[in-house]
């Protein structure tokens, strides 16, 4: 077998998986485990946890074959989401607490144990977010605040609509149009 991808049907692959064919699962996870390993460690940064998150995703992906939509996306896409998914998931679930500058703390003595800084403001605070900071500063507040809680409190669309009040349409308009700014903004 050679290694590009165009000669492997994913599809196909998806399909037999969904059929009960185990060695089509075995091919996807011969074809595309390394790559998938490799995704899963960028993410989670531990090859220990890396190789937990790639084997769940792989028992996810025998049992969801069936729910796969070409029509929404390429296989190997919705094969390489759910690894991703499912690394970005263990990232938030076993998300540790950093201790805080004692600098910072000083700053918040003063408040109410109820008052809590809104994501924008923890981007403030933090040292070195130069740029970011300004290009995040030029974007509209429901653009900054859908962004942030998508990426730094790790919150999914629908997340962000409920915290926000806001239909999930409008969230994922947001989240896109301030990505794109973001991006121009970083050129």
């Amino acid at each position: 077998m050679t290694s590009t991808t165009d000669d492997f049907d994913f599809e196909a692959a998806l399909g037999a998986c969904a059929a009960g064919e185990r060695s089509a699962l075995r091919r996807i996870y011969e074809r595309e485990g390394g790559r998938l390993m490799g995704v899963a460690l960028r993410i989670v940064r531990r090859r220990d946890v890396a190789e937990d998150v790639v084997h769940d995703a792989f028992v996810r992906i025998w049992e969801k074959a069936s729910s796969f939509d070409a029509s929404r996306g390429s296989a190997r896409g919705w094969i390489y989401s759910i690894v991703r998914h499912g690394a970005l998931n263990h990232i938030r679930d076993h998300a540790r607490e950093v201790p805080a500058d004692e600098s910072l703390t000083d700053n918040f003595e003063h408040e109410t144990s109820a008052s809590v800084p809104d994501p924008y403001q923890q981007v403030l605070l933090s040292s070195e977010a130069g740029m970011l900071y300004d290009c995040l500063g030029r974007l509209d507040a429901a653009k900054r605040s859908s962004i942030l809680l998508a990426y730094l409190e790790g919150c999914t669309h629908t997340e962000i609509a409920d915290r926000l009040a806001t239909p999930l349409g409008t969230i994922k308009a947001w989240i896109r149009r301030g990505l794109q700014a973001l991006k121009e903004c970083l050129a």
